[in-house]
C-alpha cells in the first residue's frame, strides 16, 4: 500500500495530552504515584536486626559453600 503524505498529522502533533483536561492529567499523575509507592513498599519487606549467633551462622555457611564451590 502507497504511502501518502500530508493526510494525516505527523506523530506528536497537537500535544501529546490532547484530549486530557488539566485535572485529568494531574489525577493520572498521582494515580501513577501511588502506583509506583505501593510497588515499592511491597518490593522491600521490613529488615530486622540479625543477633550476632545468626550472623556468625550466616558466615559460616557462606564459607562452607564456597569452599564447596572450589572443589
Amino acid at each position: 500500500m502507497a504511502q501518502r503524505s500530508g493526510d494525516r498529522e505527523p506523530r506528536g502533533a497537537g500535544g501529546k495530552n490532547q484530549g486530557m483536561s488539566k485535572d485529568q492529567r494531574e489525577r493520572m499523575r498521582q494515580d501513577m504515584r501511588n502506583v509506583y509507592q505501593d510497588k515499592g513498599g511491597q518490593a522491600r519487606p521490613q529488615q530486622r536486626q540479625m543477633s550476632p549467633q545468626e550472623r556468625e551462622k550466616l558466615r559460616r555457611d557462606i564459607q562452607d559453600a564456597n569452599r564447596e564451590l572450589r572443589r
